[in-house]
């Protein structure tokens, strides 16, 4: 299953006419933005850092809050809240 909304690698195999000279198929902007939203990360803008992606574009970052001092954490999420979680040793 393709986790987005438009495939374009299976519209792109649909062909088309190349002989016409165009491309087997347009991509349209209504779709790119389809798949956009569903791939952006919606979160607390308190967990995202802005730093400097592939060929100097920005790019968001999740920042994972610091692990507490003694005792054994596992990262988790509870209510959709990424958090440490306290656990027993074993």
């Amino acid at each position: 299953m393709n986790p987005f909304p438009v495939d374009f690698e299976a519209l792109a195999q649909q062909g088309g006419n190349p002989a016409s000279g165009g491309y087997p198929y347009a991509i349209k902007g209504s779709d790119l933005m389809r798949d956009f939203v569903a791939a952006a990360l919606d979160t607390d803008n308190a967990l995202v850092e802005t730093v400097t992606g592939q060929g100097g574009y920005p790019q968001r970052r999740l920042k994972i809050p610091a692990p507490p001092t003694g005792g054994t954490h596992v990262l988790g999420a509870i209510s959709g809240t990424i958090q440490w979680i306290a656990t027993e040793e074993c």
